[in-house]
C-alpha cells in the first residue's frame, strides 16, 4: 500500500525496502513523486581510491562497488525511475593493467549471473550501450543473454555503458550519416539534431535529466556528451563503493530544487 505525503505518493514497492533506513525514510518525505527525473545517469568513480584507503588491491574496490550497483539499481526501480544508466567501462579503460581489466570483466559476468533474478522480479529491462563487439566473446554472450532474458520486461530500463565513449559514439553516428548520404538515403540538408539522436547508441531513450558523479571529481569523462546537454549535474564526494540508496534519494531531492530553463529565463521578471 502506498502512503500519501504532501507532494505525492511514495511508491509501494519502495517503502518496505527502505523501512530500516532512517535517513532514506526522511528523504522520501521530501520528494515530489509526481516529478521524478525520467532518466538518471551515473558516473561511478572512486573504486580505486576506496581500495587504497582500505589498504586493499584495486580489484577489491571494484568488487565493493558491485554492492552499490545492486542497491542503486533496485532503489531506482522501486522508486519508479524510467531509465538508469551506469558508466561501467569506458573505451579508455583498456589502458589499465590487464589483470584489472580481466577482473572487471569477471565481476561483470558475476553480476549479470547473480542479479538476473532480481531484474526479472522487478521487471527491469537490461540494455547495454557502447561498442559491445570490442568486449571478450564470453562477456558479449552474457550481456546478450541478459538483454534477451529481460527484453519483455516493462519496468525500468537499466543501461550499462560498456566499452563506451561519448566521442566514439558521435564518430559512429557521423559515419552512419556519411554512409546514408553516399547511398542517397539521406540528403545533407535533412541532417538535423533528431537524425543524430536517432543514430546514437541511446536511440529511443530519453536524454538524462540528472547526471550523478561520485568521488568529488568535477568532470564528465567523455560520457554521453550529446545527451547531457541540459542534464542537471549532481556531484558527491562519496566514493562509489560507499554510495547508497539515501544518496540516490538525496540527489533527487536536490534535483527537484533546481529550476530547469533550457536556455530560457524561466520565472525571472523585469
Amino acid at each position: 500500500m502506498s502512503r500519501s505525503v504532501a507532494s505525492g505518493v511514495v511508491p509501494a514497492d519502495l517503502l518496505p525496502y527502505i523501512e530500516s533506513d532512517e535517513e532514506a525514510c526522511k528523504l522520501v518525505e521530501l520528494i515530489d513523486w509526481a516529478s521524478l527525473p525520467r532518466h538518471i545517469a551515473i558516473i561511478m568513480d572512486g573504486n580505486g581510491r576506496w581500495a587504497r584507503h582500505q589498504g586493499l588491491p584495486r580489484v577489491e574496490g571494484h568488487r565493493a562497488g558491485i554492492t552499490a550497483v545492486r542497491e542503486v539499481v533496485e532503489t531506482a526501480a522501486r522508486a519508479g525511475i524510467e531509465t538508469l544508466t551506469l558508466y561501467a567501462f569506458s573505451a579508455e579503460n583498456w589502458k589499465r593493467p590487464k589483470e584489472e581489466i580481466d577482473a572487471l570483466m569477471e565481476l561483470l559476468k558475476e553480476y549479470l549471473s547473480r542479479e538476473l533474478g532480481t531484474m526479472l522480479e522487478h521487471s527491469i529491462r537490461f540494455e547495454s550501450i557502447g561498442r559491445l563487439d570490442g568486449l571478450p566473446e564470453d562477456v558479449q554472450e552474457d550481456v546478450r543473454n541478459a538483454i534477451a532474458a529481460t527484453s519483455a520486461n516493462d519496468g525500468m530500463r537499466f543501461i550499462i555503458a560498456l566499452n563506451y565513449g561519448g566521442r566514439t559514439e558521435l564518430v559512429d553516428a557521423f559515419r552512419a550519416a556519411l554512409e546514408n548520404v553516399r547511398s542517397g538515403e539521406l540528403d545533407p540538408g535533412d541532417l538535423d539534431e533528431s537524425w543524430i539522436a536517432e543514430h546514437l547508441y541511446t536511440a529511443g531513450v530519453a536524454d538524462p535529466d540528472l547526471l550523478i558523479r561520485t568521488s568529488g571529481e568535477l568532470r564528465i569523462s567523455n560520457f554521453m556528451l550529446y545527451q547531457i546537454a541540459y542534464a542537471e549535474i549532481w556531484v558527491t564526494s562519496r566514493l562509489w563503493p560507499d554510495f547508497r540508496r539515501a544518496d540516490l534519494l538525496q540527489s533527487i531531492v536536490d534535483f527537484q530544487k533546481r529550476e530547469r530553463r533550457y536556455g530560457s529565463v524561466g520565472g525571472e521578471t523585469g
